[in-house]
This record gives structure tokens, sequence and C-alpha cells, in this order.
């Protein structure tokens, strides 16, 4: 799945512009069997984010994306506009979402929702089915994609927390400590083709659609 994730990306900058950022050795030598540059990563980094910002010495850019390993099948496109969001320099901290197109996600808790202001701020992002019905029923929501794009600064913040927010730890989003320390998020909106991969079965989702593309 890692390699699929790369080669996705490939379709959107170059290669020597990518870095796999890892702390399990494993993953490390099958990135680099088919030409991936992959770095080490301490393990005890809490989040993929903290893992990014532990590497900000080691490069001079003002601006970095991630792309989770857990988005196997991302859409190029998305990355893309990921990048020329982040680049206008306008948003310290951008995250795609998309719409939930079923009931079942939108209950499930592996997938986290997202609310934002009219002006695409995040006001929150939760596991929970959110925004909720008086009904409790599903009515219209929007999911996250694990696409983001993160100035220096808001990364040199983020590491300096120290640890998991307080909602963010019980959430398990990572993205919440941005919100917690003050620092906006802005929404972007991206497709709906990115399956991220959370439990077992969702891998046979992800292999229906590479067989059959």
């Amino acid at each position: 799945m890692i390699q699929r994730t790369w080669l996705q990306c490939t379709r959107a900058v170059d290669a020597d512009k990518i870095v796999v950022a890892t702390d399990d050795s494993r993953i490390k030598d099958h990135c680099e069997s088919f030409g991936a540059r992959a770095i080490i990563t301490a393990k005890q980094c809490p989040t993929g984010t903290d893992r990014i910002a532990s590497l900000l010495e080691e490069f001079d850019e003002d601006y970095f994306i991630n792309v989770q390993g857990d988005e196997p099948i991302m859409n190029p496109e998305d990355l893309n506009y990921a990048i020329e969001v982040t680049k206008t320099g306008e948003h310290d901290v951008i995250n795609g979402y998309a719409p939930i197109e079923d009931e079942n996600s939108f209950f499930s808790s592996a997938v986290p929702k997202v609310v934002f202001s009219d002006n695409g701020n995040l006001l929150y992002m939760s596991r929970a089915p959110i925004p909720g019905s008086k009904q409790g029923k599903f009515q219209s929501a929007w999911r996250q994609i694990c696409i983001y794009g993160f100035s220096r600064k808001a990364l040199k913040s983020y590491r300096q927390y120290g640890g998991k927010a307080k909602l963010e730890s019980i959430e398990d989003v990572e993205i919440l400590r941005f919100l917690e320390i003050g620092i906006p998020v802005k929404m972007i909106p991206m497709s709906t083709k990115s399956i991220p991969v959370d439990y077992p079965e969702d891998i046979v989702k992800v292999e229906e659609v590479i067989y059959n593309s």
C-alpha cells in the first residue's frame, strides 16, 4: 500500500520531492526496494504530524505536504490542489475533506467527521457522527481526507506542545491539536476517490478498486 501511495504522489510531484517518514526499518527497506527515499524517525512520535515535525531540521522548505500512508489510492489532483493552496502562504494548516455518501460511514468511529465555517475554517473534527440531527439521523456530512499542508511555523508550534492535546487525545484525531493551540485549519474540498485503510476489511475495498481500475 505504501508503494501505491508513493506512485500516486509521483503523478503530482517529482520523486525527489517525496520522502517517506517511518519508524520501521522494514518500511524503509521496502521503500528503497522500489527507489523511494525513506527516513527513519523516532518511535516515540505520537502522530504522523509529529513525525513530519521531527524532521524540520533536515529540510529548508517553508511548507510541507503530508499524505498519510493509509491513503493508498488518493487522487493526485487532490494533492496538486493541496500544494497550490499551501504555497499561497495564506494558511498555516490546510486539510482536505469530501462529502460522506453513506450512512455507515457517518456512524463509523473510523471516519473523522468535519464541520467547518462558511469561510472554510475547521470548527471541529470528531469520530462521532457530526453534525448530528435532533432525530439522530444521517442528513449530510463531510469526512476528512488525510492530505495536509503545513507551514514550518505551524509544525514548530505543534512539536513544541510536547505531546497530545486533550481533545486530540480523546478523539485520536491529530489535526485537533492545531485548534487547541489556536492555529486555524483551512479545510479544502477534495474528491471522494480516496479510501482510507483503518481496518483489515478496508484492504479488501482498496484491492477491489485497484484490480478493477
